[in-house]
């Protein structure tokens, strides 16, 4: 217990030794705490001054940091436009020495002198600005005027006259020429045009032919063109680039066509040229349209649309100049073809140029695009409009003058007719343009398909002719030669349309309603031409007349006087010997209606005959041995 007691006293003597050793301590630490707040407050102040001191140095520097700051953007802008200067006086240099030499230097040259413009005139605080900007712009003209010089001597010197070899050579294989040449007198392929034309309409290839424009400008030249126009536009000289670009290649396209065989031909000269001298240039001209359209125009429009590339409304209006000269030389020659006087036989040349104008239609119109080239494509639709309504009215003449054709000169033998040869034959090719003529009348005729239109006016074409031929079969005075030669003529009509396209649009009934007149006609001739000689051979004939009567032949010559019997076998061997002599002279041209009728005649003739010989030979054989 007591132990205890005195340990627990001396743990407590202990507690505050240690008490008042902390108290002791802590009073140490405030006084050095105050110490230092009082050193650090002495700090504060000194430093403020020291700040207050270094005040003015700082300002001094920082100004001394922009300055250098200031000389180092000033020596970059300097350095910037000493480089200009720089950039200009070589640029100077290549421009003062030509484009002769290295054309893309040159170009390069004033690209960069543009460049130069550009920066001094947006940098116009500058003293020598203006200066600069002066001799700049003054340089820069001078440039673009050499520019000029050489765009055109350069353009000059490519652009030739294509010879109509290599054209040819561009054809589809069925179009080539196959000997003579376009230039000289006759047509393009050394055939008759028409001839030439027929055939060439059939030619269904034609329409999935391949044409290939000729090579105008070499390809490594457009390049360089095409950047010297290029400069040409950018410097605002676009009437200049139109003028030269014109001037030059118009005369090149019109010297093409030239060697071609095109001529400038007035509507006077058309109306004074011989017919067969005009078809043959019609021919030509059919050729020369197809070969400038898909050959010359097409290379011509190639060639704008990769020189003026980027400023295509530019390239529109060239090409429109460049063209319109040679366009209308061609545009013209039909136009005076279509105001021509009519005839029937310029039907056929009326329908080609009608039908290459459609034919070409779509590539015109893509071809000859844009503003610039609407008056070329207007142009070139009248004419189709034109042709179309020339032929329309020239058919309708056709039909006129086939109604009344007043040819006095009658065919003596009673053959077909060159009127009836002449208006099948012309009806016959009309069928080779069936297609073109449907198109024709449908343009004329709203919601007609235009067959209908074409059969309709085929039957009025060949009613006329019947008519026309009924008019001229009254001039012979026999009546059976009157028949004779309406069943040759209308046998002629029926034949051939049998034979043709025509037979489809006329259709059967027409062909046997004609058969039966052509009956009817053969029918007549028979009567006519040999029913008063076979009176001669009828027995009611001789048992009417009178006079003494013989016997024989077991009586059936019974009240026939002798006399009778040979004054009629006399006459009829005259009347046969006249008819042979007469119809000798007589022609039917098909071998088997002649055939026919020759076995219609027999029929008739040959059992009267016999008939008369069976029962009065013996009377005519008592009469010669007397």
């Amino acid at each position: 217990m007591g132990v205890v007691a005195a340990a627990a006293a001396m743990a407590g003597d202990s507690l505050s030794v240690r008490a008042a050793m902390m108290r002791e301590s802590l009073q140490k630490s405030q006084t050095i705490t105050d110490d230092v707040v009082s050193i650090l407050g002495s700090f504060d102040h000194r430093l403020s001054a020291l700040e207050t001191a270094m005040r003015p140095t700082q300002i001094r520097t920082h100004s001394i940091r922009k300055a250098h700051e200031n000389i180092d953007r000033t020596l970059k802008a300097a350095e910037v436009i000493l480089a200009q200067f720089d950039l200009s006086r070589q640029a100077e240099a290549k421009i003062l020495r030509g484009p002769h030499e290295d054309l893309e230097s040159y170009l390069e040259a004033i690209d960069q002198l543009r460049r130069n413009i550009r920066f001094f005139s947006s940098n116009k605080g500058l003293k020598s600005s203006d200066g600069v900007l002066s001799h700049a712009n003054s340089l820069l003209s001078k440039a673009i005027s050499k520019l000029e010089d050489e765009f055109k001597q350069l353009l000059k010197s490519y652009s030739k006259p294509v010879e109509p070899e290599r054209l040819f050579d561009c054809l589809p294989n069925s179009l080539r020429p196959s000997s003579g040449s376009p230039g000289n007198q006759g047509d393009l392929n050394g055939k008759n045009p028409s001839s030439n034309n027929h055939h060439e309409h059939h030619n269904s290839n034609l329409e999935n032919a391949v044409y290939t424009p000729p090579t105008l400008i070499p390809p490594r030249v457009l390049p360089l063109l095409h950047d010297l126009a290029q400069q040409m536009f950018q410097a605002g000289h676009q009437q200049q680039l139109l003028l030269i670009y014109r001037d030059t290649r118009s005369s090149v396209l019109e010297e093409s066509l030239h060697k071609l065989g095109v001529e400038k031909l007035s509507k006077d000269d058309v109306q004074k040229m011989q017919w067969e001298i005009l078809e043959a240039k019609i021919g030509n001209w059919i050729h020369y349209m197809r070969i400038a359209v898909k050959l010359l125009f097409a290379g011509e429009r190639k060639v704008c649309d990769q020189m003026f590339e980027g400023f295509d409304s530019l390239g529109d209006q060239c090409f429109a100049e460049v063209t319109r000269s040679s366009v209308l030389v061609l545009l013209s020659f039909g136009e005076a073809i279509a105001n021509s006087k009519r005839s029937p036989e310029k039907l056929f040349v009326l329908l080609d140029m009608y039908e290459i104008m459609r034919e070409l239609h779509s590539e015109i119109e893509t071809i000859f695009v844009g503003k610039a080239c609407a008056e070329i494509r207007e142009s070139a639709s009248s004419l189709t409009k034109r042709l179309a309504q020339t032929a329309k009215k020239t058919f309708g003449d056709f039909e006129e003058a086939v109604e009344r054709d007043a040819t006095k000169t009658a065919v003596s033998d009673g053959t077909v007719h060159p009127l009836t040869s002449y208006v099948i034959n012309y009806v016959k090719f009309l069928f080779d343009y069936q297609s073109t003529l449907k198109q024709l009348f449908k343009e004329f005729e709203n919601g007609d398909e235009g067959g209908s239109q074409l059969a309709s006016v085929t039957m009025q074409i060949m009613q006329a002719l019947q008519t026309n031929l009924d008019g001229k079969s009254k001039q012979y005075r026999d009546l059976a030669l009157t028949h004779l030669f309406l069943m040759n003529n209308i046998h002629y009509m029926v034949r051939s349309v049998r034979r043709s396209e025509a037979k489809d649009l006329l259709g059967d009934d027409w062909v046997q309603r004609h058969r039966r007149i052509v009956q009817q006609h053969a029918n007549q001739y028979k009567r006519n031409g040999w029913g008063k000689i076979l009176q001669c051979l009828t027995i009611q004939a001789l048992s009417s007349s009178g006079g003494s009567s013989v016997a024989g032949d077991g009586g059936n010559s019974s009240g026939v006087s002798r006399a009778i019997v040979k004054d009629r076998f006399k006459t009829f061997n005259m009347q046969f010997e006249e008819l042979h002599q007469k119809q000798s002279q007589w022609t039917v041209p098909d071998t088997e209606l002649r055939e026919s009728l020759r076995l219609a005649v027999a029929e008739v003739l040959l059992p009267a005959y016999r008939s008369f010989i069976k029962r009065y030979g013996c009377v005519l054989l008592l009469i010669s041995g007397l």
